[in-house]
């Protein structure tokens, strides 16, 4: 018998993390800048500030990007450079906002903010339409399976507010976005500086019918039903208080990741497989029966088995498969290449271990989503599959089953760079057949 969440005595939750994204100067700040002021989201001092800085800049109006684009540098150059998060709520729901660059050398900030996301909003300028980098952020929308996406066509009021030019963008991208996967797609025109179908529905476009941007954040649904979660507990860090209070007290403390735990529940530790009960779950200080996805918690076994950060604590029914193979699609995010034969630290939850680039069989051509076979290497912002082994059997999940133990990331070992962001398993894109090479040139696992 599955177990519901209203069984478990919790709400649908009211909470949506959304990211922007789209190309240079397409108007992502200004939007997230008038969906904070409009929905009187900005303290007075806040708005005050921008006003200065855009008078002292020889502007009429507020710039309301400056609401976002906090750093100095982009202030300057009137670019996003980093991810902004904002958080904003209204009657109906509560809001965390990951506003992402829109140029190419930043794609992989664009990873970080929609890698959490449950929706994103990308922005595209009606005036110049469905371009690279418009493909790239859907194709990374797509890969991260992000369940919503907003198509947001900017700057109607510079094109006349014609309708014949937002269907012909809207009809372009949703071909493509389907192709890749992307389950639902819905486009709005807006006009983000005038504030048009942003909070307020616009009087220049009444040949739209539907929701303004902020109607749909509010109304879209997000689902956390942890009956279809395989639940997941990364161990961070053991706790043996040794006290005379608490003399025997062992328990393994981390972040769920995925479902949830009972107490009496039948458990595994991988990647070692033994099986134990739960015999306690902590939770902020205090006993609790069942614990869920994002809580934080200090699980307690019946048995005295080794168990060390790194470990995975999963149910015995639902255990992952461990292995030292590794498949996935990446989106190569660092300025030196990645290449077959690269020695590099795979990070998976709380488990670090040292891994090998066994083989690249194909990148990805974002203009027909055509695949270019055996590369040899990847470069920033590319999105191919790879082959890693690894030293030490992981547990691993497919992506497509949980973001959360189907992601990891490869590290420079020399300096601690981030390389490389990958989900396991299958893609949108199916690369062919790949005969492994079994030479390491070192590293022997």
């Amino acid at each position: 018998m599955s177990t519901s969440t209203t069984e478990l005595g919790l709400a649908e939750t009211t909470l949506l993390r959304f990211a922007t994204a789209g190309s240079v100067d397409d108007g992502k700040s200004t939007l997230v800048g008038r969906l904070l002021h409009d929905s009187k989201s900005v303290l007075a001092d806040q708005l005050e500030a921008v006003e200065r800085a855009s008078a002292s800049r020889g502007q009429d109006a507020p710039d309301l990007a400056l609401l976002t684009d906090g750093l100095r540098a982009e202030r300057e150059q009137g670019i996003t450079i980093d991810v902004a998060y904002r958080y904003f709520a209204t009657p109906k729901r509560r809001f965390i906002l990951a506003d992402t660059p829109g140029h190419v050398q930043y794609t992989r900030n664009m990873v970080t903010g929609a890698s959490t996301a449950e929706l994103t909003v990308v922005l595209v300028d009606a005036r110049n339409g469905v371009v690279e980098q418009t493909r790239r952020h859907a194709a990374i929308a797509a890969l991260l399976r992000v369940p919503h996406v907003v198509l947001a066509v900017n700057k109607m009021d510079l094109v006349g507010y014609q309708e014949a030019i937002f269907a012909g963008i809207a009809e372009e991208f949703t071909a493509y976005a389907t192709e890749l996967g992307v389950p639902e797609i819905t486009a709005i025109p807006i006009s983000a500086l005038v504030g048009d179908n942003v909070v307020e529905p616009s009087a220049n476009m009444d040949w739209y019918g539907g929701p303004t941007v902020l109607e749909h954040l509010e109304t879209v649904p997000v689902s956390h039903d942890l009956a279809h979660c395989h639940a997941r507990l990364p161990v961070q860090y053991v706790i043996r208080p040794q006290t005379a209070e608490h003399p025997d007290y062992r328990g393994y403390a981390g972040q769920i990741a995925a479902g949830s735990f009972h107490v009496g529940e039948a458990v595994t530790v991988l990647p070692s497989g033994r099986t134990t009960t739960v015999s306690g779950i902590d939770l902020l200080g205090k006993p609790v029966g069942t614990a869920w996805t994002t809580q934080s918690v200090t699980i307690l076994l019946t048995d005295d088995i080794d168990v060390s950060r790194g470990d995975l604590i999963v149910p015995t029914k639902d255990a992952p498969a461990t292995t030292q193979d590794v498949e996935a699609t990446v989106c190569h995010v660092a300025d030196q290449p990645l290449t077959v034969g690269h020695r590099v630290l795979l990070k998976h939850g709380t488990r670090t271990v040292k891994a090998i680039v066994k083989d690249i069989p194909s990148r990805l051509t974002l203009d027909d989503l055509s695949l270019h076979p055996h590369p040899g290497q990847l470069v920033a912002n590319d999105i191919g599959r790879v082959k890693i082994r690894t030293a030490e059997p992981l547990p691993v999940d497919s992506y497509a089953d949980s973001r959360r133990t189907g992601s990891f990331i490869l590290i420079d070992p020399a300096d601690g760079t981030t390389l490389t962001a990958g989900m396991v398993g299958e893609s949108f894109a199916s690369p062919e057949p790949v005969k492994d090479e079994t030479e390491d040139d070192g590293w022997d696992f």
